[in-house]
């Protein structure tokens, strides 16, 4: 359960917004702490320069100073005034009975260039901190150092105004936190829901069912994107596996096919009811030479889909290979009464590797006599042409569907009634673009195909 999706998303999500609100409780905290501080700062300089300029009109339009206890009553609760000489009396009026305050505690000298001092302190005999705004007082004409006017505040009162501001944030966060759960706890179920689906499905496939539903996911994204793979996944899985089967069922038939031969011509020549020697012989020849070529075309799949094709680079005349592979299928032709033609538009000489080059026009031309009915026409073009070599082979045979003509070069796939195992054209493609280039095909159902290998038109240095 603890590792479960479905438990993973809401606690993550519900611990990033405590976080969140944490650090917005903390900043907020410390911005009104900070905030609260410096008003009551300025609440205090303002108090200290009413009452300095209070006490500097009453001495100069009055014979006798103003007493200590009205200068309290005018002044509040926490209004002090500081005699210059001798030490520094303390006429606290309300407020708590200080006697003295130390030149530690008030900076005189600072005081005495005319400068508004802010400082905190510790009364004698107390235990509460306070925050002051001292102010200096000039008397007389010439403006001689007097005294201060001290404006002070019990610090812990600030906190007053910031606790009950803790406790609403907190009942914030604890409202915020119980509608993020359950929006949390909705979300991931919708998230998790189609995620679970396609778990189960893909068990499904593991153990070896292809017929499963996929199911949809609405609005898309990656988990629509994932549900669209995995059916696409599903449907190339079982088609494979058909492609295999047929594979087995063809191979299987090409394999016995040539050996029952071979078996029947030897078990006849062993008995000696052969009176033809040479053309049991002859037979057994050539279905060593089927099973051969099948053996071969099989290892060359294998190796091309495990990439350890070894490819050579030489120099290679192109008419000199379309005439081998033209050669090859001459007297098919002519038992067939095929129009077999050859056409040379150009004359290139490649790096490349030409063994290769020459399996992979065998292989089209194979495909095309196997496909063209007798008396049809099949033609072999080579050209040259925009830093390309073109071999294209043409047919009459019936062409390719629409929906075939990609399945075509996939290996183990052979279309009914053609007969081979289907790995002709798999070869050829697989070694067109080992070589660097491409094969192409244009077909026409009734018409005829016309499959066309393209390879870059390296010259030799």
């Amino acid at each position: 359960m603890l590792r479960s999706l479905r438990f993973r998303l809401p606690a993550f999500f519900l611990a990033s917004i405590v976080l969140s609100g944490l650090v917005a409780a903390a900043i907020a905290f410390r911005l009104l702490d900070s905030y609260t501080l410096s008003r009551a700062r300025a609440d205090l300089n303002r108090e200290s320069t009413g009452l300095t300029e209070l006490y500097a009109y009453w001495t100069a339009n009055s014979n006798q100073p103003l007493p200590g206890a009205q200068l309290a009553r005018a002044s509040g609760d926490h209004l002090y005034f500081i005699r210059a000489n001798p030490g520094f009396a303390l006429f606290p009026g309300k407020a708590p009975k200080f006697e003295v305050l130390s030149r530690r505690t008030v900076p005189v000298d600072e005081m005495r260039k005319g400068k508004t001092v802010t400082f905190e302190f510790v009364p004698p005999g107390q235990h509460r901190r306070y925050i002051a705004v001292a102010k200096p007082l000039f008397l007389g004409p010439e403006k001689n150092f007097f005294g201060a006017i001290v404006a002070a505040r019990p610090k812990n009162q600030l906190g007053t105004r910031v606790v009950p501001l803790v406790g609403r944030l907190g009942l914030a966060l604890l409202g915020g936190l119980l509608v993020a759960g359950l929006l949390a706890v909705y979300l991931t179920s919708r998230i998790t829901r189609p995620v679970r689906q396609l778990s189960r499905v893909a068990d499904d496939i593991a153990e070896g069912r292809r017929d499963v539903e996929i199911p949809r996911v609405p609005g898309g994204g990656e988990i629509g994107h994932l549900a669209d793979r995995l059916g696409q996944m599903t449907s190339r899985l079982a088609e494979a596996e058909q492609r295999e089967r047929n594979f087995l069922m063809t191979v299987s038939h090409e394999l016995r096919t040539p050996l029952t031969a071979i078996r029947g011509h030897v078990e006849a020549l062993r008995e000696g009811l052969v009176r033809d020697e040479g053309t049991s012989l002859d037979v057994i020849a050539a279905e060593a030479s089927r099973l051969e070529r099948l053996v071969g075309d099989v290892l060359d799949l294998a190796k091309l889909d495990a990439h350890r094709f070894a490819l050579t680079r030489e120099e290679v005349d192109m008419e000199r290979v379309c005439e081998r592979a033209y050669s090859a299928f001459g007297e098919e032709a002519r038992r067939r009464g095929i129009d077999y033609r050859q056409e040379v538009a150009a004359r290139p000489v490649i790096v490349t590797d030409g063994d290769r080059v020459l399996q992979i026009i065998t292989n089209l031309l194979s495909n095309a006599f196997r496909w063209t009915p007798d008396g049809g026409r099949i033609e072999l073009a080579l050209d040259a042409s925009n830093g390309n070599v073109a071999v294209a082979v043409d047919d009459t045979g019936p062409g390719v569907a629409p929906q075939d003509r990609e399945r075509i070069f996939r290996a183990f796939w052979s279309r009914g009634g053609g007969g081979g195992t289907g790995l002709g054209l798999a070869i050829a493609r697989e070694l067109a673009e080992a070589l660097g280039g491409r094969l192409e095909l244009v077909s026409e159902i009734g018409r005829g195909s016309r499959f066309e290998l393209m390879l870059p038109a390296d010259e030799p240095s």
